[in-house]
C-alpha cells in the first residue's frame, strides 16, 4: 500500500469513466479520473454544479458503477463484487452524510442513530449506549428526544454526522454536507468531520463547492467538465479549537 506522511491509503481509483445519456446523446460526467484518499485525511473536492463531483462520490463508494475503470476500497476491488457484497461493504465500512440529511420524520434523534446500527446487528441496549454518546459528542445531549420537525438546520446535520460516525466507519463520504446550513453550523459540520479524520483515522471524502470549507482540509481537488484540473496537498490544516 502507498504510504503519505499522514497514513495508509483508504481508495484508490484508476480509469473511471461515466456517461448518461440525455435524450439521444451521450454525456461524459466521468472522463478517466484517478483519485486517491488516505485514512486520516480530510480530501476536499471541490468544482462547479456539473463538473462531475456527486458522480464521482457514487463510484467510489459503491452507489452508481462507473462505465470503466476501478476502485480499490480498503484493499478491496469494489466494482468486482456482486451487487449484495458491494452492499454489505457500504453497511459495514462507510458513513454517508448528503445536504438532504435523510433523516426519518417519525424517528427522534437517539432512534435514528440506533436504526442504521440495528442494520448492523449491533445490540439494542450497544446501540442505544453508541447513539447516545456520538449525539452527545456532536453537541446534541440535550436533544435525543428531538424529532426531525423540531430541529434546526444545522442540528438536523449533526444528527446526520452521528449517524455516519456511530458505525464507526473507515470511509465517510459527504455530498454538499453544509450547502443547506448558515457559516456557523458549516463551520461545526466540517470540524466535526475533520475530527473524525484525525481522530478515528477515518479516510473523508468531501463534495463542496463552498470555498470556506477549504481551510480545513488536508488536500483539495479541484474538478471541472469531469476531469481533475488539480490536486494540492494543504501544508498545515489549522488547529481547531
Amino acid at each position: 500500500m502507498s504510504q503519505t506522511h499522514n497514513g495508509k491509503m483508504a481508495l484508490s481509483a484508476t480509469g473511471l469513466g461515466k456517461s448518461y445519456k440525455i435524450g439521444k446523446v451521450k454525456q461524459a460526467v466521468l472522463k478517466g479520473v484517478d483519485f486517491s484518499a488516505y485514512h486520516g485525511q480530510v480530501t476536499m473536492v471541490m468544482g462547479p454544479s456539473g463538473s462531475g463531483k456527486s458522480t464521482l462520490i457514487a463510484a467510489l463508494s459503491g452507489l452508481m458503477k462507473p462505465d470503466e475503470g476501478e476502485v480499490i476500497a480498503l484493499g478491496e476491488n469494489l466494482w468486482k463484487k456482486k451487487r449484495g457484497k458491494i452492499d454489505k461493504f457500504r453497511l459495514d465500512h462507510c458513513g454517508f452524510i448528503f445536504q438532504g440529511f435523510n433523516l426519518f420524520p417519525a424517528l427522534n434523534a437517539t432512534q435514528q442513530v440506533e436504526q442504521v446500527l440495528k442494520y448492523q446487528k449491533v445490540s439494542h441496549s450497544e446501540a442505544h449506549r453508541r447513539a447516545v454518546e456520538v449525539l452527545e459528542a456532536v453537541s446534541l445531549g440535550h436533544r435525543l428526544k428531538q424529532k426531525p420537525s423540531e430541529l434546526s438546520g444545522g442540528e438536523k446535520q449533526r444528527v446526520a454526522i452521528a449517524r455516519a460516525l456511530s458505525k464507526m466507519p473507515s470511509l465517510i463520504f459527504a455530498d454538499e454536507p453544509t450547502s443547506a446550513l448558515d457559516s456557523v453550523s458549516g463551520q461545526v459540520v466540517i470540524k466535526l468531520l475533520h475530527q473524525a479524520a484525525k481522530e478515528r483515522g477515518a479516510a473523508v471524502v468531501v463534495v463542496t463547492h463552498d470555498p470556506r470549507l477549504e481551510a480545513y482540509a488536508d488536500r483539495v481537488i479541484h474538478m471541472e467538465d469531469g476531469k481533475i484540473l488539480s490536486d494540492n496537498m494543504v501544508s498545515e490544516p489549522p488547529v481547531l479549537a
